[in-house]
């Protein structure tokens, strides 16, 4: 069975250099196109002809992608020797090799195993340190004036009380909000896009569901959001695992979902209607 990481690399470093001239050639087809000609790359003049250029703009691909590769895996604390991987790359093309097949192989095998046992090592980590950072600073933020806890490790602030009715589970709420890390790192802000959000409150994390209560329409209120009420040990995009977050929220308007008895009433009084 051929490595997995082999291939994902493989093809990994073929999509790099090959896929993004073929998105544009798809763009192409798609739009009106003035005349049906292949694009054609701007000449460079270090380069005899296309295919020269074309060669070097793949190797360049190539290195970039490794580059980026040694220098993520030297976070995890493995350092490859570039010469020697530069030296496997011309014995390669050479028809040469100082490993054979299978040894090749089981070498990439056991690189693979080396890689995710340090990204394991790393992920786990980074989680404690988290944890242990988000629970200082949340215990710093319940300090300050006017922080209340809930039962579940939720804190929050209320800034602005708002008026009317605090919104229930069912409800859809329209919010502004900037959402960030402890350490101030911005990863979502409403503000910026221009465009509040719309969701009904029982279908966003659990710090958001329970601490929106806390306030009503037209109020502001600040939300420390511990890593068990929000993306836990598994982390998102933009978000490690185990962070706890940083929200201000803006509730603008609450729009209350059909009562379910109306809803049951809504085909009786058809049914008396067509009788």
């Amino acid at each position: 069975m051929k490595s997995l990481f082999k291939v994902t690399m493989l093809a990994t470093t073929m999509a790099i250099a090959l896929n993004a001239p073929l998105a544009m050639a798809a763009e192409a087809t798609a739009a009106p196109a003035a005349t049906d000609a292949a694009p054609q790359a701007p000449k460079n003049a270090a380069f005899k002809n296309e295919d020269q250029q074309s060669a070097y703009a793949l190797g360049a691909s190539l290195g970039r992608y490794m580059d980026n590769s040694l220098k993520e895996q030297e976070k995890l604390g493995i350092k490859l020797d570039k010469d020697q991987l530069i030296a496997g790359v011309q014995d390669a093309f050479g028809g040469k090799s100082k490993l054979s097949d299978q040894e090749i192989e089981q070498t990439l095998q056991a690189f693979e195993g080396r890689v995710k046992g340090a990204a394991q090592a790393k992920m786990e980590k980074d989680a404690k340190e988290n944890a242990d950072k988000g629970s200082a600073f949340a215990d710093k933020f319940a300090k300050e004036s006017g922080v209340k806890k809930t039962e579940s490790g939720l804190l929050y602030k209320v800034e602005k009380e708002g008026s009317g009715d605090a919104p229930k589970d069912s409800d859809t709420v329209v919010v502004n909000y900037k959402g960030t890390l402890i350490d101030g790192t911005e990863f979502d802000n409403s503000y910026t896009r221009g465009e509040p959000l719309s969701f009904r409150l029982d279908g966003v994390i659990p710090g958001w569901t329970e601490g929106l209560k806390h306030v009503k329409k037209g109020g502001k209120i600040k939300l420390v959001i511990p890593p068990q009420l929000a993306y836990g040990k598994n982390g998102v995009p933009g978000i490690p695992a185990n962070s706890t977050l940083v929200f201000d929220v803006e509730l603008l308007d609450i729009k209350p979902a059909p009562k379910a008895d109306e809803k049951a009433q809504a085909p009786a009084a058809d049914a008396k209607k067509s009788q």
